[in-house]
């Protein structure tokens, strides 16, 4: 069996539908693994989200491939394969930082916004930390003391962090 290989590049709503239909042929070809290539730029966090449920529902088990780089959102994916299954290549970049917002409006809009990606941040990060067998703040500490600043990682450190089990 050629085995249905998907690759996420972007996060957006777009690439979140044909994720889950990607995910629905794979779950139906009897593939003992469904291998995830990532190579993105992040996008995203809701779309990410979606992805994720996706992956929790699958049958089969999933495989996490980092090629060239997996940040932002990429980060949180490629810490979401089943265990024992999640790599980086040698030369590969993840990066990891605080989630975003472009919010603009009336004030209180933009209280709710801040409030908002305030809980999403919390998510991601805690997403993260239990993938990677860790305490719930583990990553958002770290984040905090690098002063929220994007956190670059080299494959062995992503490994150190326990968000891939190889490289």
């Amino acid at each position: 069996i050629t085995p249905y290989v998907i690759t996420v590049n972007k996060f957006n709503e777009g690439s979140a539908r044909k994720f889950n239909l990607d995910m629905e042929k794979a779950n139906q070809t009897g593939q003992p693994f469904i291998p995830i290539v990532i190579d993105s730029y992040g996008g995203e966090v809701y779309s990410l989200l979606k992805m994720i449920d996706v992956i929790k529902a699958s049958k089969v088990p999933v495989a996490t491939i980092c090629l060239g780089k997996a940040m932002s959102c990429g980060a949180v994916l490629l810490s979401c394969g089943s265990p024992g299954m999640r790599y980086a290549a040698p030369y590969a970049t993840v990066m990891i930082h605080d989630a975003a917002s472009y919010a603009a409006g009336k004030c209180e809009e933009i209280k709710a916004e801040a409030k908002e990606v305030e809980r999403l941040n919390k998510m991601i990060f805690r997403i993260m930390a239990e993938n990677a067998g860790k305490p719930a703040d583990y990553f958002s500490k770290i984040v905090h003391e690098k002063g929220h600043a994007d956190w670059y990682l080299e494959p062995e450190e992503v490994k150190e962090h326990g968000l891939v089990d190889f490289v």
